[in-house]
């Protein structure tokens, strides 16, 4: 009797992670691509047929209290969606800040510097002086570290406009010995290039020049794209608020029991088959208890407050799971609501310290362009001042940067140019 039951733990236990397995990169796929990740168990099994979602217009998916709200998805364009999976450029250019590029630990500072001093194009911005007058660190020598980056990947990041950057990518390309002088001409006269249009090599440098990034984070860049959530937060007619899990976009699984032939190989595809609707089911129970948590948490926000401070290892400690996990399974969901379209990451603010969410900090950010001298607009290291001054926390250039973008801001140089035109 001990044995069957033993026997029955160890089914039990696989058919378990077997679903768990399938459920993981399910779970992490956003509902768009989610026919995409289950592809792989089900292409080899013949006893599975699987319908795709609905593929109509996003607005016949979703209850009309939200579609009579302000939902649109240009709100998509101002929030962070990448994938955990998908390194960010910081994350690239960090792994290099050692040697044997920068081996010591000054190059490594003035390095991290120029990391966290790039704006959303990959150009350094940073106050060289500034830095080298707090460090006593020689200009010249600032100068000869930050060149280095035109050995870094992406090339041409860390330069300080199109012309460096593009020189620090002429280094790496295919141009002939006899046509190099030549370019670097060009290229330090990029307003002029056609004047230059007669000369013996001006096909070749326009070719190499057609292959630069331009500008050089661009395949770090986010790309808007239409976006399906997975969840509807919204107030019925009772005025209760409601989760509504986005049902028709996910595809149906229907699994042929009676397939015709006797076989260990069919009875496991079959067993194969319930687990893969399993892991569907897991993945909708999850993310449903995810939305229950943002309502109970957030609720302030969905009546027309602001998002609270609410950390990942909140929600990690309520499932069981590390953050890390969590993170992956709300990273490219998305959360429709009467107030637009939502990142699911957006509902889950970094406390910055008890009282003080990134939410806050954005808020901020927006009140003080708004003020701005539109002759002289302020930068992200100006920015960062008055935030550090007024919240008393400790944090990075890059960190204002990535919330201005989030934010639809300009850089300060970009700001005056519009601030001119108009």
């Amino acid at each position: 009797m001990a044995a069957l039951r033993q026997t029955q733990s160890v089914e039990n236990k696989h058919k378990l992670s077997n679903t768990l397995r399938n459920w993981l990169p399910i779970l992490h796929s956003s509902l768009s691509d989610l026919n995409e990740a289950m592809s792989p168990f089900i292409e080899s099994n013949p006893v599975v047929e699987v319908k795709c979602g609905y593929e109509e217009s996003f607005e016949s998916k979703i209850p009309k209290k939200i579609i009579s709200g302000s939902v649109n998805n240009s709100r998509t364009e101002q929030i962070e969606a990448l994938t955990i999976q998908s390194r960010s450029l910081f994350d690239v250019l960090d792994e290099q800040l050692e040697a044997p590029l920068f081996p010591t630990p000054i190059s490594q500072k003035i390095a991290s510097f120029v990391v966290e001093n790039l704006d959303e194009n990959g150009y350094y911005e940073g106050d060289s002086e500034e830095f080298c007058k707090n460090n006593s660190i020689d200009i010249a020598e600032f100068e000869k570290i930050r060149l280095r980056f035109a050995h870094v990947e992406p090339v041409g990041v860390g330069a300080k406009n199109l012309s460096e950057s593009f020189l620090f990518q002429l280094d790496s390309s295919d141009i002939s010995d006899e046509a190099y002088s030549f370019a670097i001409k060009v290229i330090e006269d990029l307003q002029n290039i056609y004047a230059y249009s007669d000369e013996k090599n001006f096909a070749e440098v326009m070719r190499v020049l057609g292959t630069f990034k331009n500008p050089p984070a661009i395949e770090y860049q986010e790309e808007s794209s239409h976006v399906v959530p997975d969840l509807m937060i919204y107030f019925n007619d009772e005025e209760q608020i409601e989760v509504k899990l986005n049902d028709a976009y996910y595809p149906t699984i229907h699994i042929d029991a009676n397939y015709g032939v006797e076989h260990e190989f069919i009875s496991q595809k079959i067993k194969e088959a319930k687990s893969l609707v399993d892991a569907l089911d897991m993945r909708k129970a999850t993310l449903y208890k995810v939305g229950l948590m943002i309502v109970e948490y957030q609720y302030q926000f969905f009546t027309g407050g602001a998002i609270m401070p609410l950390t990942l290892k909140t929600l990690a400690d309520e499932f069981g799971h590390n953050p890390s996990t969590i993170s992956r399974a709300i990273a490219n969901k998305y959360i429709a609501c009467n107030r637009g379209i939502f990142a699911m990451k957006e509902f889950f603010t970094t406390a910055i310290d008890e009282d003080v969410s990134n939410a806050a900090i954005k808020e901020f950010v927006v009140s003080l362009v708004k003020q701005e001298n539109r002759a002289k607009p302020l930068s992200d290291m100006k920015l960062l001042e008055f935030i550090q001054d007024k919240f008393k926390v400790q944090m990075v250039r890059r960190t204002i940067a990535k919330y201005r973008k989030q934010l639809n801001i300009a850089g300060s140089s970009e700001r005056k140019k519009l601030y001119h035109l108009h």
